[in-house]
């Protein structure tokens, strides 16, 4: 007789040999245990990505309207025709000149920074258009700080070069 055989045998003597109380209560153990690896196996995960999925849903849409609108003003700045770095400092000075006492721009190279000094948002946002736009300088660092009469610190901008 097989090992698997005589094991069957042997669980069933035991059931056998227990009273329907104790029956029972096996049962409702196993019903539990049962009832618990469901829990555990199949219900909590379905469960916890169905109540986390409106919060990612609306994070993964937010990324994709970020996404759609990056790669807008990518397509919008590579339709533009080049300009000479003559041509980009002027537009950044004609830029930094609307800001009035609220910018001061310092030129090194093919670099430029604004030091903004109580600028509105406003005012720093229709300056950064205008530099992407007109002088087609792309940031690379901003380090802004709002103070009580508006933002300010220092934006670094990278100029186009000879074409």
């Amino acid at each position: 007789m097989s090992e698997s055989t005589s094991n069957s045998a042997g669980l069933a003597q035991r059931w056998q040999a227990l009273n329907d109380r104790e029956r029972h209560l096996v049962l409702l153990a196993a019903a539990a245990v049962s009832l618990l690896l469901v829990w555990l196996l199949v219900l909590k995960p379905v469960w916890t990505v169905w109540r986390d999925l409106p919060a990612k849903t609306r994070q993964v849409e937010g990324e994709l309207l970020q996404l759609q609108l990056l790669a807008s003003d990518a397509k919008d700045l590579k339709g533009q025709p080049t300009i000479s770095p003559a041509q980009a400092q002027e537009a950044l000075k004609a830029a930094t000149d609307r800001l009035g006492a609220h910018g001061k721009l310092a030129i090194v190279g093919d670099r430029a920074t604004l030091t903004l000094i109580d600028a509105s948002p406003t005012e720093w946002r229709t300056w950064l258009a205008e530099v992407r736009a007109g002088a087609r300088a792309r940031p690379i660092s901003a380090q802004l700080q709002r103070g009580s009469n508006g933002l300010q610190g220092q934006v670094v901008v990278s100029l186009p070069t000879a074409p």
